[in-house]
């Protein structure tokens, strides 16, 4: 077993998406544009709404990557333009697979627009390899009741697995790029060692509280913690902590792949971002019918 620690540690960068929703985001920034195999972190909130001012992300397309949505706290209603529809609440992750292209809107429900309320989840983008980036676009959507939960013999530490396997415990979704990703609650005096395989990158990101990251670091929330090399993540939260440590721990294995984007579409060079721009123009992403 070798223990991967703290290489590089950085700010989330608020910042201002979709509607006008403010968000936390560890990458892409100057500091770190690129995060292969993942391309875009964001923390929605977390924010409470009065009535009448909650806000979300109207029609958009996307071309050639993933989104998963992570919704800790609220409500939101998606649609896009292949005449899928739902709603996702607490707990529950929605894994689209963009593909060739959708149109796309993710907004607070009606109720939270209409009577306010609190907002709190994750956006995570994951690249697709060159060779998927034209498939067929397609959902996986996992309810909290259905989201895998590992923890440890103590109950000191809780794992939702939302994808790879943690603690003997494996996640429903399927992906295309070799991925880890989970949701860590540490209580106080509480700790796990979760594989990582030695060819993926891999990081931790704080949102509450402080956590020991490699055995080394003290780490407060809106932290983002590149790991070096290694093949197991060390965390702990400290016995006289006065609350809970929680965070992500993001693991893929990289592409190495060119990467060309331009705000939803991500390729593999510009020729094909121009097509994606001219296709989305001409009307062959199709259209939300409302």
């Amino acid at each position: 077993m070798s223990i991967r620690t703290p290489v590089r540690l950085i700010n989330a960068r608020r910042t201002v998406e979709g509607g006008g929703f403010v968000v936390r985001r560890p990458f892409p920034t100057p500091e770190l544009p690129l995060f292969d195999p993942f391309l875009l972190l964001d923390e929605m909130g977390p924010v409470d709404y009065a009535a009448g001012q909650a806000v979300g992300a109207p029609d958009h397309p996307h071309r050639g990557f993933e989104t998963v949505t992570y919704l800790l706290d609220g409500e939101f209603e998606h649609e896009d333009s292949a005449g899928n529809r739902g709603k996702l609440n607490p707990g529950d992750i929605q894994w689209m697979t963009a593909g060739r292209g959708v149109v796309h809107s993710e907004m607070p429900s009606a109720r939270v627009r209409q009577e306010g309320g609190r907002v709190h989840g994750f956006q995570l983008w994951v690249n697709l390899p060159s060779r998927d980036k034209m498939t067929a676009p397609r959902y996986q959507d996992v309810s909290a009741a259905q989201l895998p939960v590992a923890s440890t013999p103590d109950g000191r530490t809780t794992v939702k697995v939302i994808a790879g396997e943690a603690l003997g415990v494996a996640a429903r979704v399927e992906t295309r790029t070799p991925i880890v990703y989970f949701d860590v609650l540490l209580r106080p005096g509480g700790n796990v060692l979760l594989p990582s395989p030695a060819a993926f990158n891999a990081a931790v990101y704080v949102f509450e509280g402080t956590v020991r990251v490699g055995g080394e670091r003290d780490v407060e929330e809106g932290t983002f913690v590149l790991l070096g090399d290694g093949d197991t993540i060390a965390l702990a939260c400290a016995a006289d902590a006065k609350s809970p440590a929680r965070m992500l721990v993001l693991g893929g294995e990289p592409l190495n792949e060119p990467v060309a984007r331009y705000g939803p579409f991500v390729m593999n060079t510009e020729a094909e971002i121009h097509q994606a721009i001219a296709d989305y123009q001409s009307g062959h992403f199709g259209g939300i019918a409302r």
